[in-house]
């Protein structure tokens, strides 16, 4: 778990609507902070500043922001991307409360041996599929994690799979996503080609999964949301932030 402090000076935004373009095309991001329940508040940075911030804190990191002499503890909500050039194009900031638990989307890793960047099954020729990418949790900001782990060493043979349980949660975090909810599968190669083969090049698990039990093997199958507004009711987010780009 991360203590680094990143912090943000954004300012006052009265530019709005589809009049943002402009902003955008001259080097600026619009953005908006969510402050519980109170207006909100338009805001607008500079776009190497502000996606310097994003890549640090990600969607789980808390940014100490300052905004027109008032400052916010707040996380990253959503962040839009312009499809085509993907650049970042608008930000949303949920202000917190740094005594009060957050629920935050926290990237899943797998954890290597030291001497090791690979699991047992990859380092034999398999082939080993992420289920999950993140995973929601709960927590007061300070104790946000970084990301949670899994222990890769595990997966040694086609049909190991390890599940949202196996994850190694910090104290004082709870994580909200199904325990049995699996986080990465071991496949034979040619399972994935099969899959592929069958999906035009764009296999999913649980396509894979199919292929191997076709062919007997012991392989276990393993809307974007609106921005929460002051007052609003959270609802789940989809990883995919940049195809629908919200009004400003």
């Amino acid at each position: 778990m991360s203590q680094d402090t990143i912090s943000l000076t954004v300012e006052p935004r009265e530019v709005t609507g589809k009049a943002v373009k402009h902003l955008r095309r001259s080097g600026i991001v619009p953005g908006v902070i969510h402050d519980h329940g109170k207006e909100s508040v338009n805001v607008q940075s500079d776009y190497n500043k502000i996606m310097k911030v994003y890549r640090e804190a990600g969607r789980h990191h808390p940014v100490e922001l300052t905004a027109g002499g008032k400052k916010y503890l707040a996380i990253i909500k959503k962040a839009t991307f312009e499809p085509k050039k993907n650049q970042l194009s608008h930000v949303v900031f949920n202000a917190v409360d740094a005594k009060q638990k957050v629920e935050a989307a926290i990237p899943v890793r797998p954890k290597y041996d030291e001497d090791n960047e690979s699991s047992p099954a990859e380092r034999t020729g398999l082939i080993v599929l992420a289920n999950l990418d993140e995973v929601l949790v709960e927590a007061v900001p300070s104790k946000l994690p970084d990301a949670l782990y899994y222990d890769a060493e595990k997966l040694v043979e086609v049909g190991d799979h390890l599940t949202v349980a196996d994850l190694i949660v910090p104290e004082g975090v709870e994580v909200k996503a199904e325990p049995e909810h699996a986080i990465a599968t071991v496949y034979e190669p040619s399972a994935i080609a099969a899959a592929n083969d069958d999906a035009g090049g764009d296999a999913a698990a649980e396509d894979a999964a199919d292929v191997e039990s076709e062919h007997e093997s012991t392989a276990e199958e393993g809307t974007q949301a609106d921005e929460i507004r002051p007052g609003g009711k959270e609802q789940k987010e989809s990883k995919d932030e940049g195809r629908n780009p919200e009004k400003q």
